[in-house]
């Protein structure tokens, strides 16, 4: 049980880093009303879970390696509450196009990534 409580917690620290680093490196070089580092890091993510579950109904993926990527990683890099909060703002903001377009986007895009990796993962 400590091992897989290390397992997810190192992949906590890794995703939670890769998110917060793509949030850097997104708001510095654009700027606008859309939440595109969360947007982008819900996306990636999505694909990213999509391929790894691919993966392990192609081959066994070990309980370990699950937790680690999948739910310490994936689980740690994509945000469902700053997603929520995000759109409450804008929401806030009477900018109803701009959420609207972010839900729907998101929902979208995020399971066609998921589904994207799911397939590649299985065809390739």
């Amino acid at each position: 049980m400590i091992k897989n409580v290390l397992l997810v917690g190192i992949g906590g620290f890794l995703g939670s880093s890769l998110r917060y680093l793509t949030y850097i490196f997104i708001d510095k070089r654009f700027e606008s009303t859309f939440p595109l580092s969360t947007f982008t890091v819900n996306i990636v993510g999505s694909l990213l879970l999509g391929i790894l579950v691919g993966i392990s109904l192609k081959e066994s993926l070990s309980e370990p390696m699950r937790l680690l990527l999948a739910v310490g990683i994936c689980g740690s890099f994509t945000t469902f509450s700053t997603f929520a909060m995000e759109n409450l703002n804008l929401l806030s903001q009477r900018d109803m196009a701009t959420s609207f377009i972010y839900i729907a986007a998101s929902v979208i895009l995020g399971l066609a990534a998921a589904f994207l990796g799911q397939w590649l993962s299985l065809k390739l």
